[in-house]
C-alpha cells in the first residue's frame, strides 16, 4: 500500500517537472558540469596508470642497484650483470639469457604543439636480446636500428608528442645527434614514450662505460621469479633488489596517480557542494509550487513517508539525469585525448590518453545521484511538515 501510494506521488511529481523547466535545466546543467570535470580529471589518472601498469609483466623481473627506486638512480656494473645473466629462473636461448642490460637517461626534447616549450624524454640503450625479453613492441615505420650506430627508434606516444621524430629527423641532444629510423608500439604500455638506441653507443656518449642502469629479464615461469630473487639476493656478489615488472612500474605511478585522484575529488567536492545549493533551491521552489498539492494529497490519506520519498526521488532523477548528460560529455570531449605529463618519481614525460572508463562513468553518475539526494533532502523534509489545513489554504 505504502509503495502504490509512493509510486502515485512520483508520478505525478515527475509529470510537473515541466512546468517547472527554468529551475530544473538549472539544476540539472550544474549537476552535469561538476560530474564533467570530476570524471574529466580522473580520466587523466586512469590513462597514466594504464599506461604505466600496460609496461610491466608478471613474466618478466626488473633488477635495480639495491637501495634504488627508479631506472634514473641505478647504477649496475658490466660484472654484476654478467652474474646476474647467469642466475637460475632466467629463460635462455641456447646458452643466451634471455635478458637486456639497460642504460636509461633524460633527453630535452621540444614540443610540437607546444612552441618554445621542451619534454624530459626517456631514452634508453639496449641489447639485442631486448626484443625477446618485452613481448608487444613491433616497428609499426621504419625499421630497426643498427647496433653500433647512432640510430634510434622512436615509440610512437613520443613521435606525436614531440618534435624531430620523424623518420629521417635528427634528434639533437647537446653535442650528440641520433638519426630516428623506425617507430614501434608496445601495446599503449610506457616503452611508447620512449626513445630506443644501442646501449654501447649511449654509453659512449655519456661516457658510462660499462655501467648500466637496470637488468630486464624474461622468467621461465612468472613462479621463477622467487628463485631468481633469492639466489641474486643471497649472492654476496651482487648488490641488487629485484622486482616483478608489472609491481614496479605500478609503483613508479603511485605518487603521480594519488596527486591526481586528490586534485579531482577535491574540485569535484567544493563544486558539489555548489551543485547542492543549486539542487536544494530547485526542489524549493518545487515544493512551494506545489504546497495545495500537497496539502490534498496528505489529506486524501498519503502519509509524510510518501511525500518525503516523492520529493527525494524527483531530486534524484534531476540528479541522475545531469551525471548522464556529464558523462557523456566528458566521454566525448575526453576519452583517447592525447597527452603528456611529469612522472615525478623519474622526472622523465610520460605520454598517455585520457581513458573515460565504464567504471568511471558509474562514479560520475553515482556522484550525481547523491548530489541530487542531499539536495533534495531538506525541502521533502519540509514538505513532509506542511500543516495540511494552511497547505490547503495556499494559492
Amino acid at each position: 500500500m505504502i509503495l502504490r501510494q509512493i509510486f502515485a506521488v512520483l508520478m505525478l511529481n515527475l509529470r510537473t517537472i515541466p512546468a517547472r523547466l527554468g529551475s530544473s535545466t538549472v539544476a540539472i546543467i550544474g549537476i552535469a558540469g561538476v560530474v564533467i570535470v570530476f570524471v574529466s580529471v580522473l580520466s587523466i589518472s586512469a590513462g597514466f596508470s594504464a599506461v604505466m601498469s600496460g609496461a610491466g609483466s608478471p613474466s618478466r623481473a626488473i633488477i635495480l642497484r639495491a637501495g634504488s627506486e627508479t631506472e634514473l638512480t641505478s647504477a649496475i656494473g658490466g660484472m654484476e650483470v654478467r652474474i646476474i645473466k647467469e642466475a637460475p629462473g632466467i629463460m635462455r636461448d641456447g646458452d643466451t639469457a634471455v635478458a637486456t642490460a639497460d642504460l636509461y637517461v633524460i633527453i630535452d626534447i621540444p614540443k610540437i604543439n607546444t612552441p618554445g616549450s621542451s619534454a624530459n624524454v626517456p631514452m634508453r640503450g639496449i641489447e639485442a636480446e631486448a626484443m625477446k625479453v618485452r613481448s608487444g613492441i613491433s616497428l609499426i615505420e621504419g625499421r630497426m636500428f643498427r647496433f653500433g650506430t647512432n640510430e634510434v627508434i622512436v615509440g610512437r606516444a613520443a613521435n606525436q608528442q614531440y618534435a624531430n621524430t620523424k623518420i629521417g629527423d635528427t634528434i639533437v641532444s647537446g653535442q650528440n645527434r641520433w638519426e630516428v629510423v623506425g617507430v614501434f608500439e608496445a601495446d599503449g604500455g610506457l616503452p611508447e614514450t620512449e626513445i630506443w638506441c644501442d646501449v654501447h653507443s649511449l654509453q659512449s656518449v655519456y661516457r658510462r662505460t660499462n655501467s648500466f642502469s637496470t637488468v630486464s629479464v624474461r622468467l621461465i615461469t612468472p613462479e621463477s621469479f622467487d628463485i631468481l630473487k633469492t639466489w641474486l639476493t643471497e649472492n654476496p656478489q651482487v648488490h641488487a633488489s629485484v622486482r616483478r615488472e608489472d609491481e614496479f612500474y605500478s609503483s613508479q605511478s603511485e605518487t603521480m596517480t594519488r596527486l591526481i585522484n586528490t586534485l579531482g575529488f577535491g574540485i569535484a567536492g567544493l563544486m558539489g557542494i555548489r551543485a547542492i545549493f543549486g539542487a536544494v533551491l530547485t526542489m524549493y521552489t518545487a515544493v512551494a509550487s506545489r504546497t495545495r498539492e500537497i496539502g490534498t494529497l496528505r489529506a486524501l490519506g498519503f502519509n509524510s513517508m510518501c511525500v518525503v520519498v516523492s520529493v527525494l526521488a524527483e531530486s534524484m532523477v534531476l540528479g541522475g539525469i545531469g551525471g548522464l548528460i556529464g558523462g557523456t560529455g566528458a566521454f566525448l570531449a575526453f576519452n583517447g585525448y592525447q597527452t603528456s605529463t611529469m612522472n615525478f618519481q623519474t622526472f622523465s614525460q610520460v605520454a598517455f590518453a585520457f581513458r573515460v572508463t565504464p567504471q568511471l562513468l558509474g562514479t560520475g553518475i553515482l556522484y550525481a545521484l547523491v548530489i541530487g539526494l542531499f539536495g533534495g533532502l531538506l525541502p521533502a523534509i519540509r514538505a513532509a511538515r506542511l500543516p495540511i489545513p494552511s497547505a490547503l489554504r495556499e494559492l
